[in-house]
């Protein structure tokens, strides 16, 4: 099986390149977001280390953005909690799709988080600054500090940019993308 992980900045469009594959992907934020929702272990492990900020189940997203915003110290006591949680759910689809060829690794914090293999491709999404701040304007719950807070704990792009073996870039056009995942794969297998 080949790991492929994807790289880049927030709204860089990771997981837009990532669906577009055609292949399993493991996508970190949607399986945060239903931890969230679903798991009330979770809840209980963040409302012990968070009594003051998580306090409603479902987990009210607000609630989770109001404690990173609060300080630095609460944004990693999530991700000790939920961390834990991912890697446990990205054990499972791999086993689950241990047959495929391919498998595609959207996690934000896949290296920073000593996620990803030796062996696993990466591919870093490059966007143009102006559009992924357009880009991340228009989301529902966009928060210039939640955003800020999140690059910090991030490893600098020019360092992914080093480490990965494909550079893809976005310009949100699906036919550019579709080309550049197509030669990536011609290459690979």
């Amino acid at each position: 099986m080949i790991r492929i992980g994807i790289l880049g900045e927030i709204g860089s469009g990771k997981s837009y390149v990532a669906n577009n594959f055609g292949y399993p992907v493991f996508n970190a934020d949607q399986e945060v977001s239903k931890l969230y929702k679903k798991d009330k272990k979770i809840f209980k492990k963040l409302n012990k280390k968070l009594p003051h900020q998580i306090f409603s189940f479902p987990i009210n997203k607000k609630e989770i953005t109001k404690a990173i915003l609060i300080n630095n110290v609460n944004l990693k006591k999530i991700i000790t909690v939920v961390h834990l949680e991912i890697r446990k759910a990205l054990k499972l689809f791999l086993k689950k799709n241990r047959n495929k060829k391919i498998v595609i690794l959207d996690i934000p914090l896949l290296l920073e988080n000593k996620i990803n293999n030796k062996n696993d491709i990466l591919i870093f999404v490059e966007s143009k600054k102006i559009e992924i701040e357009k880009r991340l304007r228009k989301r529902p719950n966009f928060n210039s500090k939640l955003i800020n807070r999140f690059k910090k704990i991030q490893l600098p792009s020019a360092y992914k940019k080093r480490r990965s073996n494909f550079i893809i870039n976005n310009n949100y056009k699906k036919k550019t993308v579709k080309n550049s995942i197509k030669k990536i794969l011609n290459e690979i297998l």
